[in-house]
């Protein structure tokens, strides 16, 4: 993996931790849950012809004189949009695995008819974006600077000149309120968000979270915990910056996290050595489904396997990097309060 840095933190961290990092994260105290996760107002508009604004989370407004065709995105982004009728033609970030299939965070996009202009963390072919000749790139982004994520920082201002950006916030705030962003970015772009299986799925979704907090009110008892697995380090996150904890931790889940005097820099988690895996005592465990991490069938640490939560076999994913679509989110919800309703109390 790379070394690049923010903040003091190393691309392995922010890569592994059980939280995606942005680069440059900085801590910001939790606003008014209301301010925070509320709709957004008339920034975006779309037709189908004629001229296209999109305001972004950074409060740029991205403006063009028709609705883009060509647009280039983040993976994730890209698998959002395509749950929603958009087909992204050029994307950039964890597309295929080492032996050539989809990744996780590819969703259910094709990805054999996309132009990957980069893979991994740090590469862009930034000669093979300009041939492309993008009308909009559009990312998340995991900082209050609004940092585009995956975006090189070597090659960022050549990017920029290619065509204008559009970002996502995915930093310190609840699910609902990048999963509205992506639905109006969605709508912008021409989706028809009234269609049966659009407005379907964020009924199952608003479903699925009531389940989820009913679960959690009905076993109060039972803790979860958020980790991430790299070879020498097992990472414990931090519910405060995520936005799939931050939701559910609003929903009633209760949580076991390290004190923010344990945190490693920029406050998303702890990292232990395997050694002291079991610092944390929880009933259930949820671990990063990122290809960049091990996955739980492949850790072999004699410590881990005798984790109470581990042997009961109460080991669920987690997507600390959701595909913001209704209807990829809501199993993120359901698989959650599954676990929830049927775990044993082990720890």
């Amino acid at each position: 993996m790379s070394n690049a840095r923010a903040t003091h933190l190393t691309r392995r961290g922010i890569l592994a931790a059980g939280s995606a990092l942005g680069l440059g994260a900085v801590l910001a105290a939790c606003g008014d849950d209301d301010a925070k996760n509320g709709g957004s107002d008339d920034a975006t508009t779309a037709a189908k012809s004629g001229p296209w604004a999109f305001k972004d989370d950074r409060g740029t407004t991205v403006k063009l004189d028709k609705v883009p065709s060509k647009i280039v995105a983040f993976v994730g982004v890209a698998a959002a949009l395509h749950d929603y009728g958009i087909e992204v033609k050029g994307v950039f970030g964890p597309t295929k695995t080492q032996d050539g299939k989809a990744d996780v965070q590819a969703g259910d996009m094709d990805i054999s008819k996309l132009t990957v202009f980069g893979n991994v963390w740090d590469q862009f072919n930034v000669e093979e974006y300009a041939a492309f000749a993008p009308e909009v790139l559009i990312s998340t982004t995991f900082d209050s600077a609004g940092t585009l994520w995956y975006v090189p920082e070597a090659s960022k201002d050549k990017i920029a000149k290619l065509a204008p950006s559009a970002a996502i916030s995915v930093y310190d705030r609840q699910i609902t309120q990048p999963l509205q962003k992506m639905w109006e970015l969605a709508e912008s772009l021409g989706a028809d968000m009234k269609a049966d299986k659009v407005a379907q799925s964020k009924k199952d979704f608003e479903a699925a979270a009531e389940r989820l907090r009913k679960a959690a009110k009905a076993r109060p008892e039972i803790k979860v915990l958020a980790g991430s697995a790299s070879q020498d380090l097992f990472y414990v996150s931090g519910t405060n910056l995520s936005i799939d904890l931050e939701y559910f931790k609003a929903l009633g889940v209760k949580f076991v996290e390290p004190p923010e005097s344990a945190k490693d820099d920029g406050g998303w988690y702890e990292s232990l050595s395997w050694e002291n895996v079991d610092k944390y005592p929880a009933d259930i465990i949820m671990m990063d489904d990122r290809s960049s991490t091990i996955q739980p069938a492949d850790i072999t640490e004699t410590t881990w396997k005798k984790l109470p939560a581990v042997k009961a076999g109460q080991v669920i994913a987690r997507s600390p990097e959701p595909i913001l679509s209704y209807d990829k989110c809501t199993p993120l919800l359901t698989s959650l309060a599954e676990a929830i309703e049927k775990a044993k109390k082990v720890a």
